[in-house]
């Protein structure tokens, strides 16, 4: 406020004086102004000049300082990397040192080997000398024995009057022959250490699947029996000078029995599902009491359709039963035929659900697939479903069946065309199936036969036994599980009782029939008499 009051009091005043006067007033006002500017200016520069020489002198001083820290750093330095280089210096020097000594100690070791390769060269040279001249000594003596062996090849040829060529006969002979007993002996012993290992296994795992796997022992036979409430029915069966029974015959293709056994009319077929098919249709023209042929042909369709139906219930079960899976329905079909299928008085079906079940049971002893297993072994009879009906042997038949219906295990195809041997074995569950179809074959009372083919079998086992040379008697024994081979001594020895064992087996697998196995038995004994007076 007293600026500005005295601003408005200079205004005041100014406005008072004249112009000129005002002028004056305002140059000298500047002029004064100015000159303390100028004194302000002046005193600020020598100010500013007293502050500038004390910088520079204050820079000076430390760019001095810091001048010489960095001299003492650099002539620091300086020493560290002197001392560092002759350290490496001298390090440099004693690797020099001993670089020079190792090239001296070398030196003096290749001066020794090459002495050592002077001398040997030397001795080898001697060797050669002595070498060349064995050689030539060699050589005489050669000749020598070479002229000596053809003077007495020609001494022994006129000495035994055998030329050369008859000679080397008569000792390739010789030798063939002791080559041959050898190899018997050889063979012999082998095999019995290999059979007498796999016998203990063998029995161990069979005995094991035989306690594990229990099934039902029945016998099955090709008659029939059909009970009748009366005997008059008889004379109705038989009909108007017997043109039913002749109808019935015809239509069902059995054998009708009618004899004195009271109660009873027996059909007999060697085909299981036609006599099921002709017992079933008997029994209902029994109980309906119409019996004329438009009534047997109508009541024989029904029976096979329900038999066929029948089959293949059996079929499915079976299949269920022994767990195989995956089956087309023909081969399921064929499976249930094999319920109206004897093997020796054994029901093939049933057969064939024990051995699925012993396969597995093999099989898990040792390592193998069960499963697989399980489908060889039930699949393995198939072919007994109508081997009457095509060419052939069942297990080839089997075979081409299975394969033809979607069957494409290799294991499986070789299992049931190879189980009787006829094929090779390609894989194990072969000789598995083989084995237990043995086994459930074998057990006491699955499987009978007739006695004349019983007496004809063993007839044949013998006479084959007797045919090899050397023998002299043989005798089937234990129902024809096993046949003893008695061989003269005089003629045979002991490596060669083996070769007639071999034999006799060989021929009993391709000549005969027979259920399970035929152990072969060889019995060689000498004796020497002497009577004492």
């Amino acid at each position: 406020m007293t600026n500005t009051a005295t601003q408005t009091t200079s205004i005041v005043f100014l406005s008072q004086l004249s112009p000129q006067t005002t002028s004056i007033v305002i140059v000298g006002i500047a002029v004064a102004i100015a000159a303390a500017a100028f004194i302000i200016a002046m005193y600020s520069l020598a100010r500013a000049r007293r502050e500038a020489g004390q910088l520079v002198q204050t820079a000076t001083t430390v760019a001095e300082s810091k001048a010489k820290t960095i001299e003492l750093d650099a002539e620091r330095r300086a020493t560290d990397r002197r001392a560092e280089a002759d350290a490496k210096i001298t390090r440099s020097l004693a690797e020099i040192q001993e670089s020079q000594m190792r090239a001296a100690r070398r030196e003096e070791t290749l001066d020794q080997k090459l002495q050592q390769l002077t001398k040997r060269e030397q001795r080898l040279d001697e060797r050669d000398i002595v070498v060349k001249a064995a050689e030539v000594q060699h050589a005489e003596i050669r000749l020598q024995m070479d002229r000596e062996r053809t003077a007495l090849r020609e001494r022994l040829s006129q000495i035994s009057g055998l030329t050369t060529e008859e000679a080397r006969q008569q000792l390739l002979a010789e030798v063939r022959a002791t080559v041959t007993r050898d190899a018997a002996l050889l063979a012999q012993k082998i095999l019995q250490e290999a059979e007498t290992k796999a016998r203990e296994q063998a029995r161990e795992i069979t005995l094991m699947a035989i306690q594990r796997y229990a099934g039902e022992c029945s016998s099955d036979s090709t008659v029939r029996s059909v009970k009748i409430p009366s005997d008059d029915l008889k004379g109705r069966v038989i009909g108007r000078e017997g043109r039913n029974i002749r109808h019935f015959e015809k239509v069902t293709g059995v054998d009708v029995i009618i004899d004195d056994t009271p109660g009873v009319i027996a059909v007999s077929c060697f085909d299981r599902v036609r006599q099921a098919v002709a017992a079933e249709s008997l029994l209902r023209l029994v109980n309906d009491g119409r019996i004329h042929p438009a009534r047997i042909e109508e009541v024989v369709e029904q029976c096979r359709r329900d038999i066929h139906e029948r089959m293949i219930k059996a079929g499915q079960d079976a299949a269920m039963e022994a767990d195989v899976r995956g089956l087309h329905p023909k081969v399921i079909e064929m499976m249930g035929r094999l319920h109206f299928r004897t093997s020796y008085g054994q029901n093939v079906l049933r057969h064939s659900i024990e051995v699925a079940f012993l396969c597995q049971l093999i099989a898990g002893q040792l390592g193998l697939d069960g499963a697989t297993a399980r489908r060889a072994g039930f699949l393995h009879d198939i072919g007994k479903a109508m081997d009457h009906e095509v060419e052939g042997g069942h297990p080839a038949i089997g075979m081409d069946f299975a394969k033809r219906h979607g069957e494409t295990m290799e294991a499986v195809l070789n299992a049931i065309g190879g189980h009787h041997g006829d094929i090779p074995s390609t894989t194990p569950f072969t000789p598995i199936v083989t084995s237990a179809d043995a086994v459930s074959g074998a057990r006491p009372g699955a499987r009978r036969e007739s006695m004349e083919n019983y007496v004809k079998r063993l007839e044949q086992l013998e006479q084959i036994a007797k045919q090899q040379p050397g023998v002299q008697e043989a005798y089937a024994i234990q129902a024809g599980r096993e046949v003893r081979v008695i061989v003269d001594a005089n003629k045979a020895d002991d490596a060669q009782c083996f070769v007639i064992a071999q034999e006799v087996a060989k021929r009993v697998e391709a000549e005969m029939t027979f259920p399970g196995e035929i152990k072969v038995t060889v019995l060689r004994e000498m004796r020497a008499e002497a009577c004492a007076r």
